[in-house]
């Protein structure tokens, strides 16, 4: 089981962010086409995620000559979960747990597996939650 490519592709670009973050203060602005290069992504698909990002509240986006796209917050402050999730929505290890899912089991609390997978999930959400994009150095 992977992340999706875009998640993956995500957090490049979110990372690429942080750098230009922690260099000069002018220089936190990047424009898609230099995010897109630096991350090795494709233009179209690193608009599609950066306005996800944007969305979701990690990243800003300014219009114009002068525009492009930076962080919201300082990269100690934005999660791996906060990324996933961004483009993912809540991560669940099965689709059961989802909200708006129909168990073929039949009634969710006699589900034997339920209590499993969602300790599990919610394992996978707090370790997502513990590392920052001032960890990537």
């Amino acid at each position: 089981m992977f992340i999706t490519l875009e998640t993956d592709y995500a957090v490049r670009i979110v990372s690429e962010l942080s750098e230009a973050y922690r260099s000069d203060k002018d220089a936190r602005v990047l424009g898609a086409a230099v995010i897109a290069e630096r991350t090795n992504v494709t233009l179209r698909f690193s608009l599609k995620i950066l306005r996800k990002l944007v969305a979701a509240g990690i990243v800003r986006s300014y219009k114009g000559a002068h525009g492009g796209y930076e962080l919201t917050r300082d990269p100690a402050e934005i999660t791996l979960r906060d990324v996933v999730e961004a483009i993912e929505g809540t991560y669940y290890f099965s689709r059961c747990l989802s909200p708006d899912s129909e168990c073929s089991r039949g009634e969710i609390s006699s589900c034997r597996y339920r209590r499993a997978f969602g300790e599990i999930s919610e394992a996978v959400r707090e370790k997502l939650g513990e590392y920052t994009f001032a960890d990537n150095g």
